[in-house]
């Protein structure tokens, strides 16, 4: 019998997403807000010592501030801290009802079992945490929508005794529906369900990783709609004020890849969409930093191209600069890519290249990158591309025989 109930399990990260609470602390503040997923107030608490240690990954102190009694509560935090084969047989003989079950959980997510226990003898926090493993299992075996049906029930039995556990199941049915079924109306659905249930808790990293992948979902569902595309930049703006590119880096990067994203793709309507050009500018900048070609080559590739693109319309004092910088973006690009693996793409970043160089007047250079990308078109089958080519050099054409004029004037 688990003498405290509701149990903050499931909540934090392993291993303290299963151990359980002694019943003295049942009256304290610190109780009722680990819950609620709020951990600041444990660290004042004696007998909590060994769950905050736990919830920073200090096993060492975890298993040196454990209560010195002969427990069952104290037993089974033991074996989560160090299990151990033996422990587990001698704790099965012991154990019954849910804490027997919990035990099992934690044998199966150890592999001592090759299956997970059954939820039907557990309640609210303790059924969900089962019935999570079972989904666990269920993606395992290839089995993702059992997996999304057995999540739904955890989320649901969870709602009343643990809504922050409720609220992270549900970002992991957003998270698998997204997975193996793409962005849907369904995923959202779960993704701001846990949002909500999520926003009084201190589960900081979650918070973000969800409106990242919140924001990801409503880009892709956007269809190019003005208010789906602002609502994934809001995500996006919420994920950043958590993801640091000196603690995490590569989210950082990623955000902010998807943030440009999001501002490019915006129809222009209005005249301050303009200066999102240049927010996503500097967005793409700091994704360079971060995404290099030794580091992540098609991110790399990626960014650098869309910031290439990017600083072509970019509203600017300095569009001459902005132009040569362009250039030398797709030349850096043109450098690692393979004509042979990718004409098409290869194409355009010539196309794009010889547009800037065309725009800066460099018609020497611009003429010769214009013509091989019309072959290549052409050679693909491309004919709109290609026709758009031709326009571009009879612009030329026209240009530099205007100049010649005006130097004939002369």
């Amino acid at each position: 019998m688990i003498r405290l109930r509701p149990q903050p399990i499931g909540i934090f990260p392993h291993p303290a997403n299963y151990l359980l609470l002694p019943e003295s602390v049942k009256d304290t503040t610190a109780y009722k807000d680990l819950v609620k997923g709020i951990y600041s107030t444990a660290r004042e608490v004696d007998a909590l010592k060994f769950y905050v240690a736990a919830i920073e990954e200090d096993t060492e102190t975890a298993l040196e501030n454990l209560p010195n009694d002969d427990s069952a509560e104290t037993k089974f935090n033991r074996f989560v801290l160090e299990p151990n084969s033996n422990v587990y047989k001698e704790l099965k003989q012991e154990f019954s009802g849910e804490l027997e079950v919990l035990l099992d959980v934690v044998a199966f997510t150890l592999n001592l079992l090759s299956k997970p226990p059954s939820e039907e003898n557990c309640t609210e926090e303790i059924a969900a945490t089962v019935l999570l493993t079972q989904a666990t299992y269920h993606m395992e075996t290839g089995q993702p929508q059992k997996a999304v049906e057995t999540m739904q029930k955890a989320a649901d039995a969870a709602k009343n005794s643990s809504p922050v556990l409720a609220a992270q199941i549900n970002m992991n049915l957003g998270e698998t529906l997204h997975q193996h079924q793409g962005a849907s109306a369904n995923a959202l659905m779960f993704y701001k369900r846990a949002i909500d249930g999520l926003k009084n808790s201190e589960l900081e990293f979650e918070k973000a990783s969800t409106n990242l992948n919140l924001g990801i979902c409503f880009q892709e569902l956007s269809n190019g709609q003005r208010g789906a595309i602002l609502e994934a930049v809001r995500c996006y703006q919420e994920s950043l004020n958590y993801f640091k590119p000196e603690q995490f880096p590569q989210q950082f990067a990623l955000t902010q890849n998807n943030l440009a994203l999001g501002y490019l793709s915006m129809p222009m309507q209005e005249a301050s969409d303009q200066l999102r050009v240049g927010i996503a500018v500097q967005s793409l900048r700091e994704v360079l930093k971060i995404w290099t070609l030794e580091t992540n080559p098609e991110g790399w590739q990626s960014a650098q191209l869309n910031l290439a693109n990017a600083l072509q319309y970019l509203p600017s004092k300095h569009i001459e600069e902005n132009l040569m910088e362009a250039v030398e973006l797709y030349e850096e690009i043109l450098q690692v890519r393979k004509k042979s693996k990718n004409p098409i793409g290869y194409a355009r970043l010539l196309s794009n290249q010889g547009n800037a160089l065309a725009h800066l007047g460099i018609f020497e250079h611009a003429l010769p990158k214009l013509i091989e990308a019309k072959e290549l078109f052409e050679k693909n089958g491309e004919t709109e591309s290609a026709k758009s080519i031709d326009d571009v050099l009879n612009e030329i054409e026209s240009q530099q025989k205007e100049n010649k004029e005006k130097a004939a004037g002369t």
